[in-house]
């Protein structure tokens, strides 16, 4: 039956004859039960039985289903637990001599309550029968003041039970409790019995049906959830055919749906087309053109007189005007998921859209990064929240500069977003086409109160479906980048504990690097209409495009419009100390310094930009045909079908193609020029040109400079996956010697950077933009030879004394309760030294998944982890085992689960203010770390993927030594530590939940093991029959390890001296 109480199917049991339980094992299998000797399933997208599992008589009356077992009631008193699989028996018990009435489980334990056989006959027992099932035994009775016929746990803050009579008492109670006659409730049925009793599934309501045919519902709120995704019940509408009354044909008011229409397959008359009934929102009216004309500005307010055309607060709306008097260009559609495609969709070219990572049961391991980059350069992930920012993370790495300069610093402040943003170029440095992830720089971004100020902080909802505006969003961000990297490195004071960070060949006395690298030092002059002139100094690490008001179809350079922007002249409102009141005045703005990178913001944020560059480009257009062709002259019409041979072989072999014209309006190269009265003179400059002030070497003399574009950051219009930021990005020389490896590299090539798809794109690709789905919104230009001006040698400013012994930030932490040795001077790491690691995490945000129509599971979205503990143990020397790391790592940010069964992690335990453990900053442990991968340790460790994978760590290869694949065969199933440990070392671990130290010494004892079983690796034949026989034994014993004490691991039988393997009869 549906939810609205429409049926669905019929469906009949031709065996059956007193049937009692139904069970849904999962969205499409029902279990059906009763007085005889089977249970049916049913398929209820085929309503087909699938099953019939045979049972003993006299059958099954209630069915109940955990993760471990199907329990099933009988008459007979008894309750059978039974395998999810095959049905068969597991496990059974005899709670009753006479009846069982009911019963239900919540965790490990199953409560039931029946009927006990007397001398009269049966007679209903006050005890319920309580076992547990971890021991699979029972445990003490439960003595209720009520006679039990139906119980249900109800699992809120504790594991209560509700034990009903039948005559309508209630009574709740703990399972391992007592009863307290305080604790009786009574329902007042309208019949003398009741007959059935429910919880809701969340736990907020209790319904009970009794013998008149009523439903009693108690809640414990006005307003209760019945379910986790409760919505209200769609109850069928009664039959209205009888009770119609009378209808008057001769009232024009009468409503005709009244009438009921029969079901017909003809089309209706008021079926309309889509087209014919699509919403259209109302626009807003234009303004009165009279008031535009009389319309008097002072400063950004318009006044104007009431020209009394309408009445008072009344505007008539005009439902036909054009769509292009909407502005609805910064606006994106809702998803048409269901819907047709939208015409434009198809504009988009396949690399620019949206990418996402397609999950499947092994996670990342089996998704492949090298269909989208065949590069050696690395990609950023995106399913981390406010990623973003990935493009622009991107284009401040390949400013060598700027990464030399944020690699050479290094602070004490927990959350910087410099230090953050260093160690995430470090890692995109070592990668070799792998994809990282900023997930340690975008959590210090998120606790930056500035960034929360601005909105740059995006909830998950808002980022998955594209609600804010990603143009405005990334340019924001860009300016907050700049300014918050201006201020972190402005600190000049370099802490004791991180001395060598102020020893960068960048520091300067005065401002910070990225002041000298962004910053252009300029004069705002403000004049007064009473002719008082104030000027101050100040500067400004980026720049806003501002476009000329006009509309006209002339050609405006883009120079023209940058010149305009920079030299901004505007009137205003501003203070007169003069005049010594607000005054209309006339602000202007000129330039004392250039800046070495120019950062330009392109606000197109609306119709009327996006407008302006589309017209500008096709000025361009028109006249670089006209330049190319040479033979047409002004004032001729010409046809681009003329033109298809530009550029080919056949035609002018220095002439760029007809599309690579197509919406160019952006120049590769700008020259600007100081002039002696403080102005500036701007002009599109192209390799072909002269520089009017002679070689590159007179510029400092003649103040003119020549910048080259180096990254366009572009707004990717798609209604279907609201829109993604891309990056045109060119890459110079040095990043690609240093990642080819091979000497005299000296191209510069452009590339696409969208995430983690990276692909080299034509230089006339960055400058193309096509505005119906690709509109710009960031520009960094570059100052030629930038790099020669500075020294770009990175000197690594972590330290040895960073793994010397540190405060605890717990309050109550003492000696007593430390778990490592701080390493001493002399026990320094060296290169090749093993040390042992372990991670431990917890959740912060919960896997999102949907189930498939087929009925398996599709992750949308991993689990957001965090590393919460992290142990290193030494490998080798006198106090080999002993940690010398056993950091806790306190986190600001709300915990969802602790995982305490697998991470050993306990509330409380993060928290400084009530922690006993060594608690300390991810950043302090990160910077041990990263010491020791750059001193050239080798870790070993299980599993150490994703421990590394979580820490946000880029380990290389050979420094690795993982037991997972140490011990695997290929196209098998990786092998848990705890099997490995019992089946080679004969120890038994992680027994009630897991701890880093003892997981770390198990990894080095492993890896010792599989020295001595491999003879250093020279043996691989002898090792593949050991591996052969672990995987074997693993099979017999469902890869779990033995319970009794009795049982021994196979070691002493497992090889012999010659390290032949001997698994064979185990």
């Amino acid at each position: 039956m549906a939810r609205g109480g429409l049926i669905i199917f019929d469906y009949l049991l031709d065996e059956s004859e007193d049937m009692h339980s139904l069970l849904l094992t999962d969205s499409s299998t029902l279990l059906i039960g009763g007085l005889q000797n089977h249970i049916l399933e049913i398929d209820l997208n085929t309503v087909q039985e699938t099953q019939k599992y045979a049972v003993e008589t006299p059958g099954v009356t209630i069915m109940r289903q955990t993760n471990r077992f199907f329990f099933c009631g009988h008459t007979s008193g008894k309750v059978s637990l039974r395998d999810l699989r095959t049905f068969k028996v597991e496990h059974e018990f005899d709670a009753f001599s006479g009846s069982l009435s009911d019963f239900d489980v919540h965790g490990n334990l199953l409560a039931t309550c029946g009927f006990s056989s007397r001398l009269t006959g049966l007679a209903c027992d006050r005890f319920l029968k309580v076992y547990d099932l971890r021991m699979m035994r029972a445990i003490t009775p439960l003595q209720v003041h009520v006679d039990p016929a139906f119980l249900r746990f109800i699992p809120t803050y504790t594991s209560r039970l509700a034990i009903i009579s039948q005559s309508g008492q209630c009574q709740f109670c703990e399972p391992t409790g007592l009863a307290n006659p305080a604790d009786i409730f009574h329902v007042n049925p309208v019949g003398p019995l009741l007959m059935t009793f429910d919880v809701s599934a969340s736990k907020q309501a209790l319904a009970f049906g009794d013998s008149e045919g009523c439903v009693h519902l108690w809640t414990d709120s006005p307003e209760p959830s019945f379910n986790p995704y409760s919505r209200e019940t769609e109850f069928a509408l009664p039959c209205l055919v009888d009770s119609l009354p009378p209808l008057d044909w001769s009232q024009d008011l009468l409503p005709l749906s009244l009438i009921p229409v029969p079901l017909t397959a003809d089309t209706l008359l008021s079926d309309w087309p889509a087209a014919n009934s699509a919403p259209a929102p109302r626009r807003a009216p234009p303004v009165d053109a009279e008031i535009l004309r009389t319309m008097k500005k002072v400063g950004f307010i318009g006044y104007a007189p009431n020209p009394r055309t309408r009445l008072r607060n009344q505007i008539p709306y005009r439902l036909k005007e054009s769509d292009s008097e909407f502005d609805s260009f910064s606006q994106v559609t809702e998803s048409p998921i269901g819907r047709e495609e939208e015409p434009h969709l198809h504009m988009v070219s396949k690399k620019y859209r949206k990418v996402t990572i397609k999950y499947s049961k092994l996670g990342l391991e089996d998704f492949d990064f090298k269909h989208y980059n065949k590069t050696l350069f690395a990609g950023l992930e995106p399913h981390i929240p406010n990623a973003y920012c990935n493009c622009m993370i991107q284009v401040l790495y390949f400013l060598e500069p700027v990464r030399c300069l944020i690699q050479n610093h290094l602070c004490q402040k927990e959350f910087c977003l410099a230090c953050e943003l260093g160690f995430l170029f470090h890692m995109l440095d070592l990668s070799r086409g792998d994809p990282c992830q900023g997930s340690n720089f975008l959590r210090a971004f998120r606790t930056i109160p500035e960034a929360s100020a601005l909105g740059l902080i995006l909830a998950d909802s808002d980022e998955a479906s594209g609600k804010g505006n990603l143009a405005r969003l990334i340019q924001r961000w860009n300016r907050f980048i700049l300014t918050q990297l201006h201020q972190d490195l402005q600190e000049l004071e370099v802490p004791q504990a991180y001395r060598g960070a102020g020893g960068s060949s960048f520091c300067s006395s005065g401002d910070s690097v990225i002041g000298q690298l962004f910053s252009c030092e300029m004069e705002n002059c403000s004049l007064c209409r009473c002719g008082s002139e104030t000027v101050r100094a100040s500067s400004t690490l980026l720049f806003t495009l501002s476009y000329p008001e006009d509309k006209t179809g002339k050609n405006c350079d883009f120079a023209q419009v940058l010149k305009r922007s920079i030299c901004l002249e505007q009137n205003t409102q501003a203070w007169c100390d003069n005049c010594e009141k607000y005054q209309p005045t006339i602000q202007t703005r000129n330039i004392r310094h250039l800046p070495d990178i120019l950062v330009i913001n392109c606000e197109v944020n609306s119709l009327k930009e996006a407008d302006f560059w589309r017209m500008q480009a096709e000025v361009a257009f028109k006249m670089a045909i006209k330049k190319h062709s040479g033979e047409i002259s002004k004032n001729k019409e010409f046809a681009l079908a003329d033109w298809k041979e530009l550029g080919s072989p056949e035609g002018m072999l220095m002439c760029p193609s007809i599309e690579e014209l197509k919406n160019v309006w952006l120049p590769f190269s700008i020259q600007m020029k100081m002039t002696k009265n403080k102005g500036l003179d701007v002009c599109n400059w192209t390799d072909g040109d002269e520089m009017q002030w002679g070689p590159a070497r007179a510029e400092e003399e003649h103040g003119v400079y020549v910048y080259d574009l180096m990254a366009t950051v572009v707004h990717i219009l798609d209604s279907r996956t609201g829109g993604s930021l891309v990056a045109h990005i060119k890459v110079g020389e040095t990043y690609h010697q240093r990642k080819e490896v091979s000497e005299g590299v000296t191209h510069q090539q452009w590339y696409l950077f969208n995430d983690f798809l990276i692909e080299p794109i034509d230089k006339h690709e960055a400058v193309q933009f096509d505005m119906n789905w690709k509109v710009p919104a960031i520009l960094y230009y570059i100052k030629r030879n930038l790099n020669s001006k500075y020294n770009l040698n990175i000197k690594n400013p972590i330290e040895a004394n960073v793994l010397l012994a540190e405060a605890s930030l717990a309050r109550k932490q003492r000696k007593t309760h430390t778990t490592f040795i701080p390493l001493m001077l002399n026990e320094m790491p060296q290169v090749g030294d093993l040390v042992g690691l372990d991670a431990e995490f917890v959740t912060l945000n919960e896997e999102e998944a949907e189930l498939r129509s087929d009925g398996t599971k599709s992750t949308i979205k991993p689990s957001q982890m965090s590393v919460a503990r992290i142990t290193c143990v030494r490998g080798q020397g006198p106090n080999e085992g002993i940690p010398f790391i056993d950091d806790y790592i306190s986190t600001q940010e709300q915990v969802v689960d602790y995982l305490t069964q697998y991470s050993g992690i306990k509330p409380g335990d993060l928290d400084a203010k009530i922690s006993s453990k060594h608690l300390t900053t991810l950043k302090s442990t990160y910077l041990k770390l990263r010491f020791l991968i750059d001193i050239g340790v080798k870790f070993v460790g299980h599993g150490l993927q994703k421990d590394f994978r979580v820490i946000n760590l880029m380990v290389p290869k050979d420094q690795v030594l993982d037991t997972v694949y140490l011990f695997h065969m290929p196209r098998k199933r990786m092998i848990s530590l705890r099997f490995l440990a019992w089946y080679f070392l004969d120890l038994k671990i992680q027994g009630e939940t897991h701890d880093s130290i003892e997981d770390a010494r198990t990894a080095l004892q492993l890896y010792r093991k599989y020295l001595e079983l491999s003879k250093n690796g020279t043996e691989p034949e002898s090792f593949h029959k050991v591996l052969k026989g672990l995987y074997e034994k693993g099979r017999k014993m469902d890869w779990k390890v033995p319970e009794p004490e009795g049982q021994t691991s196979p070691k002493s039988k497992a090889w012999d001296g010659t390290g032949e393997t001997g698994l064979g009869g185990l």
